[in-house]
């Protein structure tokens, strides 16, 4: 089973970024080059454990939907978001945060396992997974850039 991993270093608190990072409308925000939106189930705001979210993309040309479920949480410090039906055979996207040294750091693991067997995996290799760790690369990118304006914000304000 491929897996990608991702740390991110952001200088703004852990409950800052944990937020963001279950947030479904940041989500949606962070996803519009590929047309992504909340569907069906929790559609916006904060999504818990025992929740499920159904986004609707565009990916390689063509419409999908996929449904996740949040499996497992712990305040601030992780979560994790399992595929319930989808494009994928099987998925889950684990959220880990640590505070280190006055930054969070943000790391995805991203498990998952392609359909259709051996060209399944061909696909992975030649393609998918880079295609995955571009898509969270992106996110991330745009999460630290929130995150850091919310908390200068905050300081300004204060």
């Amino acid at each position: 089973m491929p897996t990608i991993e991702i740390k991110t270093l952001i200088k703004a608190d852990i409950k800052t970024c944990f937020d963001l990072a279950r947030n479904i409308d940041f989500h949606k925000d962070s996803m519009v080059h590929s047309n992504e939106r909340a569907v069906a189930c929790k559609t916006s705001g904060f999504i818990e454990l025992g929740e499920w979210v159904t986004w609707e993309a565009t990916h390689f040309g063509f419409k999908q939907k996929l449904t996740s479920k949040i499996t497992e949480f712990k305040s601030p410090t992780y979560f994790a978001d399992e595929m319930v039906s989808g494009a994928f055979k099987s998925f889950k996207h684990e959220h880990i945060f640590t505070h280190q040294n006055g930054q969070t750091v943000m790391v995805d693991k991203f498990h998952f396992q392609s359909p259709f067997g051996l060209l399944g995996k061909l696909a992975n290799v030649l393609f998918l997974k880079q295609y995955m760790a571009n898509l969270l690369n992106t996110r991330n990118k745009l999460l630290k850039t929130q995150a850091e304006a919310i908390v200068e914000l905050e300081r300004r304000n204060s």
